[in-house]
C-alpha cells in the first residue's frame, strides 16, 4: 500500500515526518479492524509524497513508515542515488 497526500502530488511538498508517520498509523490500524493484526504487521505501506534525498532520513525513521515511493527524485540519477543511499 503506498500513502500520499493528494496535496503533495505533483507539488514537491512533502508531510512532515510526524504527518506521515499518523497518518499511515491510521491506515495501519483499519487494516488491523478489517483484517486483524497479523495483516496488519505483515503489510507495507510506503509513503509517497515526495520522499527525497532532503527528507529520506527522517521520513524513514518513522516506525509506521516501511519505505518510499519515490517520483521526482528518481527522474535524476543523482538525487535517486541519494535516497537509495540514505
Amino acid at each position: 500500500v503506498a500513502y500520499e497526500p493528494v496535496w503533495a502530488i505533483g507539488t514537491g511538498l512533502t508531510a512532515t515526518d510526524e504527518q506521515a508517520n499518523e497518518t499511515i498509523g491510521v491506515i495501519r490500524k483499519a487494516v488491523c479492524e478489517k483484517y486483524g493484526e497479523e495483516a496488519a504487521a505483515k503489510i507495507r505501506i510506503q509513503y509517497g509524497g515526495s520522499m527525497k534525498g532532503s527528507n529520506v532520513k527522517g521520513l524513514m525513521a518513522q516506525p509506521e513508515i516501511d519505505g518510499g515511493l519515490i517520483g521526482g527524485a528518481s527522474l535524476k540519477a543523482p538525487d535517486f542515488a541519494q535516497v537509495v543511499n540514505f
